[in-house]
């Protein structure tokens, strides 16, 4: 009989790593996750499948404790997920960005090298890490030039895995992973906040407050995005791969997405146009009523603002046969169904 193989996922609470271990279940997999201690209940995405985890205390800021998790686990294969990964937030936390997100990744690497060399180590990156770059699409020969705390952080991330690999010959690789959303998004992520601002407006005529609209993104569907982050640990070589659909869109055009999923579930009831204010910028108007959906408060622009982010993922279809199947409408779609009340 054959021994089940052993993962151990960090962020196994958030979206990827729920979507991860429901995957690595249904293979077969011994399933280990990190999560943190808090005073409040953070385990929702992943209490459908708790009795089949293995789930130990713990923060990847603490490198003794993730040396004493490796030890006890010895993992086959190691998804490091976990991160401080809101941009606009590293603004105002960088020291607490760059412990978590940068020398995070050097503690699961080091414990690794002292406990399990012989596994297997997938770290997610981020398509922040291109940043103001000029080349579209991005793929993984284009220049960094990232624009947050957050997507330095992960530069520094992204290399030291780079460095392990080919310093001491571990299989680690880097997910270089365009912007992928779903149903179990974080309310403080842009396409949750307007999936639930636009219902809450519906509900209440509370207007949604927005920064800027027009930056375009590469989006995709969550669980997909997580398949390649396995695939990537299936390969005999490592080696860095880019996911992504190859399709940006706007902020806008996402409000416009969610606009027509809800005329096709109440038709006739929605009476919105896009205007300008007093700024001369775009916002979305109630004509009906008279009054604001969507405005714009600068209190959300970021410092640096990163205006275009495409993906190219050619070679990891070459390399994995990997391709997204869920694009942009579907996505708005699936989003806005499961929040519909």
């Amino acid at each position: 009989m054959n021994k089940k193989k052993i993962a151990l996922i960090t962020g196994i609470t958030g979206q990827d790593g729920s979507y991860l271990a429901e995957l690595l279940l249904d293979k077969g997999y011994e399933v280990h996750g990190i999560v943190r201690r808090s005073a409040s209940f953070n385990r929702g995405r992943i209490e459908h499948i708790r009795k089949n985890l293995h789930l130990h205390y713990g923060d990847v800021t603490d490198s003794l404790n993730i040396d004493m998790i490796m030890h006890k686990v010895r993992p086959d294969e190691i998804y490091h997920l976990a991160a401080q990964s809101h941009v606009h937030i590293s603004f105002e936390i960088p020291k607490y960005t760059l412990e978590t997100d940068g020398a995070g990744t050097l503690h699961m690497l080091e414990a690794m090298k002292k406990h399990c060399p012989d596994a297997k180590f997938y770290n997610a990156t981020t398509s922040e890490l291109f940043g103001k770059t000029e080349e579209i699409p991005q793929n993984e020969m284009t220049k960094f030039h990232p624009r947050s705390p957050y997507g330095v952080a992960k530069l520094y991330s992204y290399w030291i895995v780079k460095n392990y690999r080919e310093s001491y010959g571990m299989y680690a690789v880097n997910g270089i992973l365009f912007n992928h959303e779903s149903e179990r998004r974080g309310e403080n992520f842009v396409t949750k906040k307007i999936v639930l601002g636009l219902l809450k407006y519906l509900k209440d005529g509370t207007p949604l407050m927005l920064g800027n609209i027009h930056s375009k993104r590469d989006w995709g569907y969550a669980p997909e995005f997580v398949k390649g982050m396995w695939l990537m640990l299936q390969q005999n070589e490592p080696e860095d791969l880019v996911l992504a659909t190859g399709e940006t869109h706007t902020i806008k055009e996402f409000i416009d997405e969610c606009i027509n999923e809800l005329e096709t579930i109440q038709p006739g009831k929605l009476h919105f146009e896009w205007r300008t204010d007093e700024k001369g910028r775009d916002i979305l108007w109630d004509s009906e009523i008279n009054g604001l959906v969507v405005g714009i408060d600068e209190k959300y622009y970021r410092p640096a603002e990163v205006d275009l982010l495409l993906g190219d993922p050619s070679k990891a279809k070459e390399k994995l046969g990997w391709e997204p199947i869920i694009k942009f409408e579907d996505l708005v779609k699936k989003m806005i169904n499961n929040e519909y009340k």
